[in-house]
């Protein structure tokens, strides 16, 4: 997980919630974790908010200890630097979001790829700091060799990748996701019913507010009359019930070389920038985990094969594209369904 990278694409609509004081029988919680913000309202007693707001961190921070490619001693660092031929066995959330992206890769030809870090490094969207003109075609097939989530061996029984060498897995596209559902457990677990949680813009919500309200939230995306970099809220709005959203675009993070723009959307296959006109995507599924991931996928496969995808499998997807100085927007039938009532 890179601070940072990710767009906040959604905005919970606290001040609908939230009114001057708390409203009764809400509570808000609130933290850090993984270079953004995390923040809860959930149906609850005054007096659970302190323990229900440790859960929450205290889940959030074990996916950092297990996943976070910033941290010298998590687990993935341990194997991103770890000999050839290496087993090490994984804690069962991490193994959990390896065996995810993994099957995400071969539902999409490759088109999410686990392994894409370096490459993203490569082209100035990493920690390596941002550049102003494109890699070499040499550098590019040279660190291309470093990829390639085939070489991802893991085994179930015992929870256990095997480092190949030189193989550099960076879940941030997946694993924010993985810890909005685990928040969201932990949650569950104290007995709560009813919460909306975000973590850097991907939510998921449950049960009702105590007036019977659902949670609802509003896309964002680009506004053309403010230039691309500024967000707006649509007016295109969901509401939360047993339900994930997540989104990834490209119309905040890119470079601009030789009159060319280039996207911090890498396409894993060609190991470049999408060259495509897509702008976002914005996926809901029952769990954040495949939401985050699949919204990645369908971006780097785009506004066509992207599209058709999320048909196939009947994925509820918000397709936002560029279209001269403005957006136009679709949506498939199974997003369709969950737009809240006016």
């Amino acid at each position: 997980m890179r601070p940072g990278v990710r767009v906040l694409a959604l905005l919970v609509l606290l001040a609908s919630l939230l009114p001057p004081a708390a409203a009764e029988g809400l509570q808000h919680l609130s933290g850090k974790t993984m270079g953004t913000t995390w923040q809860a309202t959930v149906v609850a007693d005054a007096a659970d908010a302190d323990r229900l707001r440790d859960g929450i961190q205290a889940a959030l921070d074990e996916v950092v200890d297990e996943m976070s490619t910033w941290e010298a001693d998590s687990d993935i660092s341990r194997f991103n630097r770890a000999p050839p031929g290496t087993v090490q066995v994984m804690p069962a959330g991490f193994f959990e979001v390896l065996q995810a992206a993994t099957a995400l890769s071969a539902d999409t030809g490759g088109a999410y790829d686990a392994t894409v870090g370096p490459l993203v490094n490569l082209w100035g969207f990493g920690p390596d700091g941002a550049r102003d003109a494109p890699p070499s075609e040499a550098e590019i097939e040279q660190v291309r060799l470093r990829t390639g989530w085939q070489k991802l061996v893991l085994d179930a029984p015992s929870h256990s990748a095997t480092q190949p060498g030189g193989l550099h897995v960076d879940l941030s596209s997946i694993a924010k996701g993985h810890g909005v559902d685990r928040a969201a457990a932990t949650l569950e677990r104290a007995g709560i019913r009813a919460y909306l949680l975000e973590v850097g813009g991907e939510l998921r919500g449950r049960g009702r507010k105590p007036d019977g309200a659902q949670w609802r939230v509003a896309i964002e995306h680009p506004a053309p009359s403010d230039g691309a970099d500024a967000p707006r809220m649509s007016d295109i709005v969901i509401a939360l019930d047993d339900l994930a959203v997540a989104t990834s675009g490209d119309y905040r993070h890119f470079f601009e070389s030789g009159g060319r723009r280039y996207s911090h959307t890498l396409d894993p296959r060609t190991g470049r920038p999408v060259t495509h006109d897509l702008a976002s995507v914005t996926v809901l599924h029952e769990a954040a985990m495949q939401a985050d991931g699949w919204a990645t996928a369908l971006t780097v496969l785009g506004p066509e094969a992207g599209w058709r995808h999320a048909l196939r499998n009947d994925l509820a997807a918000l397709f936002v594209s560029h279209d001269g100085s403005t957006f136009s927007t679709r949506m498939t039938p199974a997003f369709m369904r969950h737009l809240a009532a006016p």
